[in-house]
């Protein structure tokens, strides 16, 4: 059993300094409060802004942003996951998310596979490497970002390769209720983990943020959930109920990986 906090607020695009604040003050809370994890929000360190961010960063400070979010996991002896650009190899910008240990290491990177709308995908490229997982506190552990987890491939990606709980920075705007609401505990159901989803709040750069961020078990439930202003939110994470709910109902090992493919392969074209 692990008790993990998630942060729903309002980012200020571009000040860098302001929002890692507001990172800093959410990190003091939850390790107070016993969690071991703090799951942030899509790009909060500097804002979701994707066109600005492209034009106006210095992605030459993103090193030092890094370590200045290592030292509040190292400060407040608290996990943190955090999104920010990363390089890609085509030379540009992949959306990315990190998860570090209380000491403030890097236990995993994973890049933004699904990028959403024009302006995502001409600030930055998308990424193919399938998530990773990595045990954390004794939790099979994995990441995706924002529109990844409206895809049930690749939450079923992090399932199939052990995963007992799928983390999702998200940047998800005013008027997509059924993404928290039905989609990821849908998401959580079928792949029988948990998937905790950190959202932005209020208004930033243009966009009107939804909130709504939620955690749901492997039987679909929820677990917490947040209204559409700034929130932190807790809830305990157990490897018990996925094992539970994969024994009730295998869905993981009936699947037929195999037929399904034969079946895509000969859909009708066009």
């Amino acid at each position: 059993m692990m008790l993990l906090s998630v942060l729903q607020a309002n980012a200020v695009v571009l000040d860098i300094d302001a929002n890692l604040k507001t990172v800093d003050a959410a990190a003091q809370r939850a390790a107070a409060a016993g969690a071991a994890l703090l799951l942030t929000p899509e790009l909060f360190p500097v804002g979701y802004a994707p066109l600005r961010l492209h034009a106006e960063l210095d992605f030459a400070t993103l090193p030092s942003i890094r370590e200045r979010l290592a030292d509040i996991a190292r400060t407040h002896g608290i996990g943190l996951v955090y999104s920010l650009p990363a390089p890609a190899a085509d030379g540009g910008w992949h959306i990315s998310a990190t998860l570090l240990d209380a000491h403030g290491t890097v236990l995993l990177d994973y890049g933004k596979v699904h990028l959403f709308g024009a302006e995502e995908r001409k600030a930055f490229s998308a990424a193919q490497a399938a998530p990773g997982v990595v045990d954390f506190k004794g939790i099979k552990t994995s990441l995706l970002i924002c529109y990844d987890v409206e895809f049930p491939e690749t939450v079923r990606a992090s399932a199939t390769r052990g995963a007992d709980l799928v983390l999702v920075p998200t940047a998800l705007s005013a008027g997509f209720d059924a993404v928290p609401q039905i989609l990821i505990r849908a998401r959580a159901l079928e792949s029988q983990l948990n998937v905790a989803y950190a959202n932005h709040s209020g208004h930033e750069d243009g966009c009107d943020f939804l909130g709504g961020s939620v955690v749901a078990g492997p039987d679909g439930s929820l677990l917490a959930a947040a209204g559409d202003g700034a929130e932190l939110l807790f809830a305990e994470i157990s490897t018990e109920s996925v094992r539970a709910a994969r024994e009730q109902v295998p869905y993981l090992r009936e699947r037929r990986p195999e037929l399904y493919r034969e079946w895509e392969g000969s859909a009708p074209k066009g």
